[in-house]
């Protein structure tokens, strides 16, 4: 599904050059949950922001789909992210001037897609993730996480083929965060859907299949899931007091 190839990125200031990611590789398969953790620093959200075209890496590939979509016209970027990407980010990005269901139904509306079809898919979603009760409130009036359930929601409704989540969890308190990891599985569970999010949270990432942990712009390790959730939680937690930084336990 998406296939990352020898990714290198870096900035330059005045006469130096930092690199941020250093020949990173990975394959995620489709109906994954993946997470990207690591130290500050070490690239997570470079990488995120690589993959979905948002910033130009310096060399590698990015396919999604069996689709190389690095060299990608930007208008054609544009529609290829809004109809085969999904977003969700740690503070929501929802418009506080359209309802929760108008908000789940944008991109359809950018799409020009027909609103019978939109307007039923919207419905499933939000009965899917329990938010059809606060479909005509405003994200003023909805909690936490009644918001990212609804960008969840967002995220799915041109059934993309991966959902890229920037730390989803930040902002939210304990109650908040399993509503929205719960989104996730069932998004994974009911219609397959592949997630690749980048967390500081072992809580959230030790609900993951797979997590990749950077260190310094390369991939340290990655860990498979063998046994239950609260095993792979501490064996997160040692790799990254190794690592000396973002594991967050609560």
């Amino acid at each position: 599904m998406l296939k990352v190839s020898n990714l290198k990125k870096s900035y330059q200031t005045g006469t130096l050059t930092y690199p941020v990611l250093r020949d990173v590789s990975f394959h995620i398969q489709k109906g994954e949950f993946v997470a990207v953790m690591g130290p500050s620093g070490s690239g997570k959200t470079t990488l995120l922001n690589c993959i979905s075209c948002f910033i130009p890496h310096d060399s590698g590939t990015i396919s999604l789909n069996d689709k190389d979509i690095t060299h990608l016209p930007e208008e054609q970027l544009a529609a290829f992210r809004n109809l085969h990407l999904g977003f969700v980010f740690q503070d929501f990005m929802l418009l506080d001037g359209l309802t929760v269901f108008e908000n789940i139904c944008l991109p359809q509306v950018i799409a020009d897609k027909p609103i019978p079809q939109m307007e039923a898919t919207a419905e499933n979603l939000c009965a899917l993730f329990g938010i059809e009760k606060i479909m005509q409130k405003y994200p003023a009036e909805i909690s936490g996480g009644e918001k990212q359930r609804t960008a969840v929601a967002r995220a799915l409704m041109n059934h993309p083929y991966i959902i890229l989540a920037d730390e989803p969890t930040g902002n939210l308190d304990s109650k908040s965060c399993k509503a929205v990891i719960d989104a996730f599985l069932q998004a994974k569970t009911q219609m397959n859907a592949t997630i690749f999010m980048v967390t500081h949270d072992s809580y959230a990432a030790s609900f993951c299949d797979r997590v990749i942990v950077l260190k310094d712009g390369q991939i340290h390790q990655e860990l498979s899931k063998q046994g239950s959730r609260r095993e792979f939680m501490d064996e997160l937690l040692d790799v990254l007091r190794e690592l000396g930084g973002d594991g967050d336990e609560a």
